[in-house]
């Protein structure tokens, strides 16, 4: 692809010189390059957390997490987020015992807690054992096993693995660029820009993806990297909604959301109407032998608009792309719930719970 839009690729250590001047470093030279606009896209890498010393054998990241050699007899994931959910999940399926630690008071605390609540059940079922509203003291290796000491409603205890993961989120690649010296701002880690135009405080410099911070995904990084070109090029272009983006935890039974929580709809006060159905009622499901999950949707009850959609179940990941485009059009209960599905199918699940917000569902 690169070669085919004529993209001349430079291997090494890149920073910023001055606005408009770029060095390279490698093993050969150093280099200069000149460009009227800069984009940084040097993405995250995992966060370290205070009392736990990482050391990439026994205590270790996501990085050394997706390049062992072969299953750890048992594993303590510090982080119950989508990494540490995902590779939970992972390492189950193998045959490791699982110890799963969260600091909130429930997994994948960004989700709907209706949705996570059936999650950590599942989880449950098939032997991974769950630890909310628990705090990391302390984390080390000693004599080549990971002991780790967590604190909650319960005291202190010190608990035993193979291996502890660390997987408490990421910190912007943003050091060693040169940022200090042309005064770019940086928040925690994070290079602050404006998220219509990704331009920083300086001018003719920019900055998309994990650099600039939540949400870390590889499709938001995609689009605010065409949003930036297309601003740079004088192309009229459309802000990315940020409430639009769907979120997926690639576990098996799936996660995948968009727009509102439950909880959140209420604080921010709208009055709503939650449709749900479960996958034990859809014919697909049954014939595929995935019964476990549910669809959750929530609407204004004043204009019908969808705020929040949430699949736990299977092909949620894939599913949540329907819902997507509901929310793009500001669609309503009623039109997702009168716009026929082919049966039978899985998406069968979104039209029903669309209906049960109007209390018009049928096959439950």
């Amino acid at each position: 692809m690169l070669r085919k839009n004529n993209v001349t690729k430079i291997s090494g250590h890149g920073f910023v010189l001055k606005p408009g001047l770029v060095g390279v470093k490698n093993e050969k030279d150093e280099i200069e390059i000149q460009a009227s606009n800069i984009i940084i896209a040097t993405g995250a890498r995992p966060r370290e957390l205070h009392g736990i010393n990482i050391d990439g054998k026994v205590i270790i990241t996501s990085k050394e997490a997706m390049l062992l050699e072969k299953p750890p007899r048992s594993m303590i994931i510090i982080g119950a987020g989508a990494i540490g959910v995902e590779f939970a999940y992972f390492y189950n399926s193998f045959g490791t015992k699982i110890t799963l630690l969260e600091m909130m008071s429930s997994i994948l605390p960004n989700e709907d807690r209706e949705i996570t609540d059936i999650l950590a059940k599942s989880f449950q079922k098939s032997g991974i054992d769950i630890l909310t509203g628990t705090k990391v003291v302390e984390a080390k290796a000693v004599d080549g096993q990971a002991q780790v000491k967590i604190q909650n409603e319960n005291g202190e205890k010190t608990l035993k693995a193979d291996l502890a993961l660390v997987a408490i989120g990421v910190r912007g690649n943003s050091d060693d660029l040169g940022l200090e010296n042309i005064g770019v701002e940086v928040e925690n880690s994070f290079i602050k820009v404006d998220k219509k135009t990704y331009k920083t405080n300086v001018d003719g410099i920019y900055a998309i993806g994990d650099v600039i911070g939540p949400p870390l995904l590889a499709h938001v990084a995609s689009a605010e990297g065409i949003r930036c070109v297309e601003n740079i090029a004088g192309v009229e272009t459309l802000p990315i909604d940020y409430y639009g983006i769907p979120n997926c935890t690639y576990c098996i039974p799936q996660v995948a959301s968009i727009g509102l929580t439950e909880e959140k709809a209420i604080e921010l006060g709208y009055e709503i109407k939650v449709g749900r159905f479960p996958f034990r009622a859809n014919g697909k499901a049954l014939a595929l032998g995935e019964t476990e999950g549910m669809v959750k949707v929530i609407f204004d009850a004043k204009y019908g608009e969808l705020l929040g959609a949430h699949i736990v179940g299977p092909e949620a990941t894939e599913l949540i792309a329907e819902f997507g485009v509901a929310k793009t059009l500001e669609s309503t209960a009623f039109e997702i719930a009168k716009t026929i599905h082919a049966h039978p199918t899985l998406s069968e699940t979104l039209m029903e719970a669309s209906a049960d917000s109007l209390k018009e569902a049928i096959h439950i």
